[in-house]
């Protein structure tokens, strides 16, 4: 398996190669030049499996160039019982109205963003030993990510974290379990501004050549290749979770802001997962409802991105929406380019209508939008009528899967995170505290250690320097 750029301008790559890279040197984002094909037979064979035997199934079609006695090591080390808390690893729930849920959020950091990370370190662990290098993480997090990535990195050898997040604009929950930790290798910048402001400052470091191979920058947001492709796993799982034979179709509602989420969706779907339809749910910032509705796709800019009850949505540039729209386009890298040429620019783009329909009939998604409203009254609906609290951004879930839901169609809705890590908006919705796991008590009165910075590059690159140079 070779890896492409979206832009056109990268001779094909290995695995572990696109692994530590980020963006590609074109400034495009990696993806494999075809993608594996899975038909009844291998889905027949797959359904009995654990989800770390399944993990291995699906990840060696990619990772070709790990040998698989490592990779298969890798895989069983990251999905445990230890880790995950069941065997199972993602269980699936039902509520009563037949809306099932798959739970992605009982790793370390009580979000879904461990599926991947906990894979990602272990992989960054391995085949930098493999190389003999180093690397320097820097990543951004609207909420998530950023603990994730630094739970799954902490005391891993060869590994620095920076993680950019918007200054005060995640909940206390969140804040708490990044700025808490106190490892030497893990370092938090807030910036101040929202999380697109540290998104655009991680891809002007990705694309200053020279800077990044100097200090050997590497990322952990959901450009890297190896993020999305972990994810796509447990669309296999939840699709067998869901069904009792592989004759079924399934519907999944992701909440999503970034577009990492959905994007493992569509490419499961393209590998011949029996997914029908992918829906995506936005909240207030609907950028990405606007062009799945309309055809155009119009980034906001910071002040014109709202500040929501479900933060880690609270993005206005998915920076993972480049690949599906390469697919969308055929694979034609020169017009994405110029496509891309004018989000650079604060402009955007309109799609045609052909295009615009070819992205509903062709690829399955649809999409709807969730307000705070909407939010307290799933959160409320879904308490009262099936006993379970669900956070925030779940809930944009519920609220948009049942809006969209067809009459006989099985909907999978994505759990993105536990709701101890919202408890301000719990309480507003249900008057009460969310529940929270064994082990987090007191977590927002630990000590934080953090740097506050103004959204610009140029410093946050003077103090990864400043900071490898001690």
């Amino acid at each position: 398996m070779r890896y492409i750029s979206t832009r056109g301008g990268m001779a094909p790559q290995s695995f572990s190669d696109i692994l530590l890279m980020g963006l590609a040197p074109d400034g495009g984002l990696v993806l494999p030049e075809s993608y594996p094909q899975i038909g009844r037979e291998q889905l027949d064979a797959w359904r009995g499996l654990s989800y770390a035997e399944l993990a291995f199934e699906i990840i060696r079609l990619f990772a070709t160039d790990i040998p698989a006695d490592d990779l298969k090591s890798i895989i069983e080390r990251s999905y445990t019982r230890a880790v995950f808390g069941s065997e199972e690893i993602t269980p699936l729930k039902r509520l009563h109205d037949g809306l099932a849920i798959l739970e992605l959020s009982n790793g370390p950091t009580l979000a879904f963003k461990d599926m991947a990370m906990q894979l990602l370190g272990n992989l960054f662990e391995y085949v930098l030993a493999r190389k003999g290098e180093r690397l320097n993480i820097l990543g951004a997090t609207s909420g998530d990510t950023g603990s994730a990535a630094e739970y799954a990195m902490r005391g891993k050898a060869g590994i620095q974290v920076f993680m950019l997040s918007p200054d005060g604009l995640m909940s206390p929950f969140q804040r708490a379990q990044m700025y808490s930790l106190q490892d030497a290798n893990i370092h938090n910048i807030a910036i101040q501004g929202m999380f697109d402001d540290c998104q655009d400052i991680v891809k002007a470091v990705q694309n200053d050549h020279a800077f990044k191979a100097r200090h050997k920058i590497g990322t952990v947001n959901s450009i890297n290749w190896a993020r999305v492709v972990a994810q796509v796993v447990y669309y296999f799982k939840g699709y067998f979770n869901a069904t009792a034979s592989n004759e079924e179709k399934v519907s999944f509602c992701v909440p999503s802001g970034n577009f990492g989420n959905i994007c493992a969706g569509h490419i499961a779907r393209q590998m011949g997962l029996p997914i029908e339809r992918l829906l995506v749910a936005t909240n207030e910032n609907d950028v990405l409802d606007e062009f799945f509705r309309t055809g155009a796709y119009r980034p906001r800019g910071t002040a014109n991105t709202y500040v929501t009850s479900s933060p880690s949505m609270d993005i206005s540039k998915a920076s993972n929406f480049e690949r599906f729209v390469f697919d969308l386009l055929g694979r034609d890298a020169e017009t994405l380019k110029g496509l891309w040429r004018q989000v650079d620019a604060g402009q955007g783009f309109e799609l045609p209508a052909a295009q615009q329909i070819a992205a509903a009939e062709a690829f399955g998604f649809v999409s709807g939008k969730s307000c705070h409203a909407d939010r307290l009254a799933t959160i409320r609906q879904v308490a009262a009528e099936d006993g379970v609290v669900v956070d925030t951004h779940t809930a944009d879930g519920i609220k948009v899967a049942r809006e969209l839901r067809r009459p006989g169609e099985t909907v999978v809705c994505l759990e993105t995170a536990l709701p101890a890590k919202f408890a301000d908006t719990i309480r507003e919705a249900l008057d009460r505290d969310p529940p929270r796991p064994e082990g987090f008590e007191g977590l927002e009165d630990l000590p934080q250690k953090v740097v506050v910075f103004p959204a610009d590059a140029v410093k946050v690159k003077a103090y990864i320097e400043q900071t490898l140079a001690s």
